[in-house]
């Protein structure tokens, strides 16, 4: 079950914007909220996430077609 976990969670990294910008800037703390909320990781997927280059989840999210995205209605001004 933990693998399919993983599995759906870097999806959403990699189509939801808002939510990659959030695991990029904080992925302990995005881990943190999403555990609370009931995903189930192991330390060690845990871990092998927050160990991942950060620039991964853009590159992927680049290569991904745009309708399959979920675009942010909220950008940074700086």
């Amino acid at each position: 079950m933990s693998q399919r976990t993983v599995q759906l969670l870097i999806g959403q990294i990699v189509t939801d914007e808002e939510l990659r910008r959030r695991f990029v800037a904080d992925p302990a703390g995005v881990l943190r909220a999403l555990s609370e909320q009931g995903l189930a990781l192991t330390p060690l997927e845990i871990l092998a996430l927050i160990d991942t280059e950060p620039g991964v989840w853009e590159m992927a999210a680049r290569r991904i077609h745009p309708r399959l995205q979920r675009c942010s209605l909220l950008h940074d001004a700086g």
